[in-house]
This record gives C-alpha cells, sequence and structure tokens, in this order.
C-alpha cells in the first residue's frame, strides 16, 4: 500500500482535486450514516464496524478537502512552507478515531463468537449492493484525479468495495446455511486488518511527521549518484525529508573539484538533475572545495589517524 501511496504522479489544477475528494467526501458521509442505522437494523456488527471505518474515511475526506482549500494559500512569513502539512493531521486524527473505533467493535464482537445473535441477512446483502454502487461512484470521481491525496483517498475507498463484496458474500451464506457466526467472524477479520493497515500507515506518519527519509527513498543511493557525477568528490550532512508525504525537499553540501566551482550554476545543475532521478523535487544545495567544509559533520569530533 505505501508503495501505491508514494507513487509519483502528475499534477492538475488544485480546484479540480478539492472538487473530487469534496464529492467523495459527500458520498461518504452520507453512505455512513446509512451505514449505522442499517447495521442497528439488521444488529449486524460487520456493517457497523464498516461504518467505523467509512466513519474515519469521511473524516479523512472532509480534512483532505479543507486542506485543499488552505493549500491555496501562499507560505507567509510565519508558514513560510506553507499549509501542505494540514493534510498529515488529517491523516493522524483519521487513524486516531480508526483505531480507537476498532478496538470498541472488537469489544463487541468477541462475545458474540461464543453467543452468536441472529442478524438480518436480506437487509446485509442490501446494504452491501448499495454500499458498492455508492463506494464505487466515489471511487470513479477520485481516479479521475491525479493528485497523491485523490490516490491515497481512492485506496481507501477501493478497499471499502473489496471490504462490502466480502459482506455481501457472508450475507448469502448466512441466508442460505443459518450461520450467524459468520457475522462476529467477518467483524474480527475486518478489524484486525483495518488495526494492521493504521499501524502500517502510522509509522510513515510519524516517520514524516520526524522529517526522516521517505520511505520510497534510499540515502545511500541518493549519495552513490552524487558521487558519480564528474568531478564530485565527497557529499556530507545531507538530509532528505517529506513536506507532506509528497513533496520531498533535500539540503546538502557537496565536496567538488575546483574546476567545478568556476561554473558552479552548472554543477548544481547537475546536482539538481541527479536528485530528480530519485524523485526530489526541491533542494539545496552548498559547494565546497576540498580544502573547506562547513557542516555539522566537520565540527564533529574526529576519529584519530592511524
Amino acid at each position: 500500500m505505501l508503495g501505491f501511496f508514494f507513487a509519483r504522479i502528475k499534477t492538475v489544477p488544485n480546484h479540480e482535486r478539492e472538487k473530487n475528494i469534496g464529492i467523495a467526501a459527500f458520498l461518504n458521509i452520507l453512505f455512513t450514516f446509512i451505514e449505522l442505522f442499517g447495521g442497528i437494523w439488521t444488529n449486524s456488527l460487520a456493517i457497523l464496524s464498516d461504518a467505523l471505518h467509512d466513519l474515519g474515511d469521511s473524516i479523512f475526506l472532509v480534512t483532505s478537502w479543507i486542506a485543499e482549500r488552505q493549500a491555496r494559500k501562499k507560505p507567509d512569513i510565519r508558514r513560510t512552507f506553507g499549509y501542505q502539512r494540514l493534510s498529515l493531521l488529517a491523516a493522524l486524527f483519521s487513524a486516531i478515531a480508526l483505531a480507537s473505533g476498532s478496538l470498541f467493535i472488537l469489544s463487541q464482537a468477541i462475545p458474540r463468537l461464543l453467543n452468536p445473535t441472529p442478524v438480518y441477512a436480506e437487509g446485509m446483502m442490501a446494504l452491501a449492493i448499495v454500499g458498492i454502487i455508492f463506494n464505487t461512484a466515489g471511487l470513479w470521481r477520485l481516479k479521475r484525479g491525479h493528485s497523491l491525496n485523490e490516490r491515497v483517498l481512492g485506496w481507501h475507498l477501493l478497499e471499502d468495495v473489496l471490504g462490502w463484496g466480502v459482506i455481501l458474500v457472508g450475507a448469502v451464506i448466512i441466508r442460505l446455511s443459518g450461520l450467524y457466526i459468520l457475522d462476529p467472524l467477518l467483524t474480527l477479520v475486518y478489524s484486525i486488518i483495518i488495526i494492521i493497515g493504521v499501524s502500517r500507515n502510522l509509522k510513515e506518519l510519524i516517520n514524516i511527521l520526524l522529517e526522516g527519509v521517505p520511505a520510497h527513498i534510499e540515502l545511500d543511493h541518493v549519495k552513490e549518484g552524487l558521487l558519480k557525477i564528474p568531478g564530485v568528490i565527497g557529499a556530507h550532512d545531507l538530509h532528505v525529508w517529506s513536506l507532506e508525504g509528497e513533496t520531498d525537499i533535500f539540503t546538502g553540501h557537496i565536496v567538488v573539484e575546483e574546476k567545478l566551482l568556476q561554473d558552479s550554476d552548472h554543477t548544481r545543475q547537475l546536482i539538481k538533475e541527479e536528485l530528480t532521478r530519485h524523485h526530489i523535487e526541491y533542494s539545496t544545495v552548498e559547494l565546497e572545495s576540498k580544502n573547506f567544509c562547513s557542516g555539522v559533520e566537520c565540527r564533529l569530533p574526529q576519529p584519530p589517524r592511524d
């Protein structure tokens, strides 16, 4: 999923992304309320579990829509990087809501494993079909866009389509066999999958918030690529982080031969072209000669030479 999450994609106008996410959010919120009433109506924990999942998605969609609107604002003297990190706050809030809700649903599902209660299978089948239609409509709308935000949200809706497919099959089996234990079993499996997915995404989210190297970038490979540029003899104080999971940033000190310092603009261009191959769009590069070092690593105690 993270490979898909961080796929490099072309961009479209912000207002189009905002419109796509807004429509998907409206559809998701509407169906979340349908699920909540439907879960109570059918006495199905599996549907209530999916309603909780959709509630988390709705929170993420709404906050992402707000983030897209705020992203129009230009950087200012207080927020020099702009407002793009609002999407990270949306993801964090959604993840916490999903994890907490899933744990609560699990606490309700385990007793039903020991003592299954009847569910309204026909109602479950009807809701599953409506769920597939609603989520497919939202997915189709987001697939028209190309931004990372739209692709991530589209992946959430694709999971929902597959989840409703599983509920539909389970409801058919319950209707034909009367195996009511399938409902808490589906709830158990679905909740565990949600928790695993949330924990996986939280790991990378926390890494981004701590300005760690993004999962799709290998810093050693970046350094190796820089050292292959003719005339580059060293690189230190290299830092790579991501603004919001899509925009990758690099800073570093590059040690070059004297002749490259004479045409520093061309040298920086070569370095930036190499960084672009690693999906790094923004970079700040300081060129140094081999006799000069100004980075943090230069001020650290050096091991004694033999």
